[in-house]
């Protein structure tokens, strides 16, 4: 699904952040991205996001060749991601319905199935009284949350997240993390970036490691550290994954139906719990 090769980054005339960069991302997948501060992380999650085209390489996104596209259709190919900033980058002048309805009001989605979503998924995160409260009035915690909602409303087939649970204490972060993995296995492949021990420690999904721009991947179910190289597939428990096509059929106990609604939806409990 999302595949780079031999991609370099630079800013300017600086040396390189990231150096022949070779890895793969299968539907489906879990991928930690972890390393020291200054390693890159920031700019491998912006080309994965497409927001930055690459100094040198290739990276191919959902069966294109993105360095043969245009901006137009960068954007469109933007509109399969969700993202979670670590500062939540709320628009401060919207309300909390329209901070979640704009992925799908970029898609062209009718307006009353606009509605009718947000206001489900808000009502299931816990903030169904504060449509039409500005961001900025409410708490850290509820803006993670707004955030949250934001990036899953459309569907996405990735989701990028960093460091979402900066901002949370260890016990609201890790019922944070239940909902990535229940958002998982529905299908959607999904990339966090953190430098939470506590979280790559009890969570097996394979670590995408950068340190001084170079790239390798550590299992932790074999204990195995290598370089990244451009044919490896890095997949955890491909076999045991649902197929993408599992979007938008998880009801809002967490039951799935024929009758679930469009959007995505995560266990409710875990959603208040944040």
């Amino acid at each position: 699904m999302i595949k780079f090769e031999q991609v370099g980054l630079r800013y300017g005339i600086g040396p390189e952040v990231l150096s022949d960069v070779n890895f793969s991302l299968s539907p489906g997948s879990f991928h930690f991205l972890c390393g020291p501060s200054g390693a890159g992380k920031s700019s491998l999650m912006s080309l994965l996001f497409l927001g930055r085209r690459p100094t040198r390489g290739c990276i191919h996104a959902f069966g294109k060749n993105t360095s043969l596209l245009d901006r137009v259709e960068l954007s469109k190919l933007r509109q399969n991601i969700g993202v979670i900033f670590q500062d939540f980058r709320l628009l401060p002048h919207l309300s909390v319905f329209d901070n979640v309805a704009l992925p799908l009001r970029i898609k062209g989605s009718p307006e009353k199935k606009i509605r009718e979503h947000v206001e489900e998924l808000l009502h299931w995160v816990g903030l169904g009284d504060y449509l039409n409260r500005l961001p900025q009035t409410l708490s850290g915690g509820q803006q993670q949350r707004i955030a949250i909602a934001r990036a899953v409303i459309s569907n996405p087939k990735l989701l990028l997240a960093d460091e979402p649970t900066g901002n949370l204490d260890d016990e609201i972060g890790m019922k944070l993390m239940g909902l990535f993995e229940q958002l998982n296995k529905l299908g959607t492949t999904i990339v966090i970036a953190t430098h939470s021990l506590k979280i790559l420690d009890s969570l097996p999904h394979p670590r995408l490691i950068l340190e001084n721009g170079h790239l390798s991947v550590f299992d932790p179910v074999t204990g195995q550290l290598a370089q990244a190289r451009e044919d490896e597939n890095f997949r955890y428990d491909a076999d045991a994954q649902p197929s993408i096509e599992a979007h938008g059929m998880l009801g809002p106990q967490g039951d799935q139906g024929p009758n679930a609604p469009d959007s995505v939806r995560a266990p409710r409990d875990l959603l208040e719990a944040i």
